[in-house]
């Protein structure tokens, strides 16, 4: 694969340990096999674990160095010859679990300081920050705010007054947040906006009046928000994203809009104001419907 260099250098893995990890079933292969990265099947080395899903080139995988092959019941025959073959129902779920493993850095956004409270970040002296939380410099937590444990908010983020951030939280460069209630776990990524208002207007024969937008924006547990994505703050209401969804790059979430759990919003898409996703629903790259 092409070198991780903007990663920690991962520890191998075993087969012990990527069984353990992934609950697939040694089909073939040799027992003394570890890895210490992924690649596509047809780029991976022997160091290297790959998934086998049957829509793969025959001839990338008849020429695969891959030292461990993650593929269902349905084509463990076609896993190189020489490699691992580990069996389970979700070979790509699997090969993400070891890639998260050997580079759990890469998961969320990092701070360039290092860990705890960098010169250079702005804290307000009446915020609380509960222990083991970093910022990076130029980021400012504001009145009252709340900062769970092991969160990290990274440089020239805003934190604004009376905003909770839950437990091993992220909020990567640039990112701004107010107005909002942040669950445990969540990943903000660098340059999205939380809270803010969205545009409601009045609309009359002598212009448009904007409506004041006195709502909160509640973001659950677990959940993942890219980078310039948006999120209003409701207007009248709460807008809600729910436990493990997941915000996609430039995405727009209206005010007033309600998120299942474990919903997909992909790029570039709009959640136009007060709509509902229902739980586990896909949204794609154009606007949602309402």
């Amino acid at each position: 694969m092409t070198e991780p260099r903007f990663f920690p250098p991962p520890q191998p893995l075993d087969l012990q340990a990527l069984v353990a990890l992934t609950g697939a079933r040694r089909a073939r292969g040799p027992e003394d096999a570890s890895i210490t990265g992924v690649a596509p099947i047809g780029w991976a080395g022997p160091s290297d674990a790959a998934s086998l899903s049957g829509s793969e080139d025959a001839e990338a995988v008849g020429c695969s160095l891959a030292g461990v092959v993650f593929a269902s019941a349905e084509f463990e025959e076609l896993a190189p010859e020489g490699a691992v073959a580990l069996i389970t129902p979700e070979p790509a779920k699997a090969l993400a679990q070891v890639a998260a493993a050997l580079f759990p850095s890469a998961l969320r956004p990092q701070p360039v300081f290092g860990e705890g409270v960098a010169p250079g970040a702005v804290i307000h002296p009446e915020a609380k920050l509960e222990n083991d939380v970093t910022v990076d410099p130029g980021a400012v937590v504001g009145p009252r705010a709340e900062i769970g444990c092991g969160a990290v908010i990274c440089a020239n983020a805003v934190i604004g007054a009376d905003v909770r951030l839950g437990r091993g939280s992220v909020v990567g460069p640039g990112a701004t947040i107010v107005h909002a209630l942040i669950g445990d776990r969540v990943i903000i990524r660098q340059g999205a906006r939380i809270g803010q208002d969205g545009v409601a207007l009045a609309s009359g024969s002598g212009g448009h009046a904007q409506v004041p937008q006195t709502g909160r924006a509640i973001v659950q547990d677990d959940v993942q928000i890219g980078a310039n994505a948006t999120v209003d703050r409701g207007a009248d209401r709460d807008t809600v994203i729910g436990e493990g969804a997941k915000i996609d790059n430039l995405v727009r979430i209206g005010h007033n809009v309600t998120v299942g759990r474990h919903c997909v919003v992909l790029a570039r898409s709009q959640v136009p104001p007060g709509a509902t996703l229902d739980d586990f629903e896909v949204v794609g790259n154009l606007e949602a419907a309402t």
